[in-house]
């Protein structure tokens, strides 16, 4: 005979949990909304701080630059009103604004070339097995946390014409001075000697980060096949660091096409006057002569501002396409 556990008067369970009230239903899907917005919105906020500053640092001043650039607006004079393409058109018929983009050019070639090979080689050299290797890579970057001002200085007065420190090894040498601002290339080589100085151990340790992601059992396999060490930097290093390889040059372009500070100090401070001025006045102190020093005049400033940053966007891309078709005609 069976039994009846519910009979009368015994207690009846509910297989599930108690239903909640309304007021705790709306407290859990409160909670669910705000986590699932925190997931959405989470990243966004992470990375607003950056694209914030770059607004209010970089993309305005791009636009209101642009805007200056199309009117006749200067220091003493204000803004005289809107004038269109005739800041371009003075500017692209200016004599000495083509003296500046070649020797910006001509620096540019002169210092960054010698500079990435020196810093391939200085970061295969440091890939080795060395004594205080931690030291040597921490002191080839020794140079690039120096103020750019000492640096300029300091070299400015190495390459002094009279009593500097080049001239004088050379005429213990039995060689002749060199006038180094009165010679085209001989000034560009003083600047680029600035620029290598501070950037080569830098570009160094960003191709030695490179270098130390490439699998060491490559390295054996081509030992074993007898691929020299020198074999195995040009056919094997170097095709697998190109994306560094790129990024470097892209980033060396755009600093060399924007060089002011080691001319300007190369010059005793002086953006637009000087001997010699028109052999190494680079673009940038053109555009702040123009802007500051010269004429006070923002809109011509300006829009050189722009061409120069057109002319580096060109410069880059033609870097970019350069250097991958190299690097693939080397595999």
């Amino acid at each position: 005979m069976s039994i009846d556990t519910h009979a009368a008067g015994a207690p009846r369970h509910s297989a599930g949990p108690p239903p909640l009230d309304p007021g705790e239903r709306r407290k859990q899907a409160r909670q669910v909304r705000l986590g699932r917005l925190d997931l959405k919105a989470s990243p966004y906020l992470y990375v607003a701080p950056f694209f914030v500053l770059f607004a209010v640092f970089g993309f305005f001043p791009l636009l209101y630059t642009g805007w200056v650039s199309l009117r006749d607006w200067g220091l003493i004079k204000g803004d005289q009103g809107f004038v269109g393409l005739q800041n371009f058109q003075e500017v692209l018929t200016d004599d000495k604004f083509w003296n500046a983009m070649y020797n910006t050019a001509g620096i540019f070639v002169v210092a960054t070339v010698p500079q990435l090979l020196l810093a391939l080689a200085l970061a295969n050299w440091l890939n080795r097995k060395l004594r205080f290797r931690t030291a040597l890579r921490m002191g080839i970057l020794l140079p690039n946390i120096t103020s750019v001002a000492a640096v300029g200085i300091v070299f400015g007065f190495i390459f002094a014409d009279r009593y500097g420190l080049a001239n004088w090894i050379l005429q213990s040498l039995s060689l002749d001075p060199i006038s180094w601002r009165g010679s085209r290339f001989a000034s560009w080589t003083a600047i680029a000697f600035m620029v290598d100085w501070r950037w080569t151990g830098y570009n160094a340790l960003i191709y030695l980060a490179a270098m130390q992601a490439i699998p060491r059992d490559l390295y054996e396999s081509a030992s074993l096949d007898g691929a020299s060490p020198t074999r195995q930097f040009w056919q094997l290093t170097v095709p697998l660091i190109q994306p560094t390889i790129l990024f470097t040059v892209i980033i060396s372009t755009i600093g060399g096409m924007q060089l002011f500070t080691e001319p300007l100090m190369f010059n005793y401070g002086a953006a637009g006057s000087g001997s010699g001025l028109e052999n190494f006045q680079t673009i940038a102190m053109y555009i702040y002569y123009t802007t500051f020093e010269g004429n006070f005049k923002y809109g011509l400033g300006s829009a050189m501002s722009w061409l120069l940053f057109l002319l580096i966007i060109g410069f880059a891309l033609i870097n970019f396409l350069m250097v991958r078709r190299s690097l693939k005609g080397s595999k």
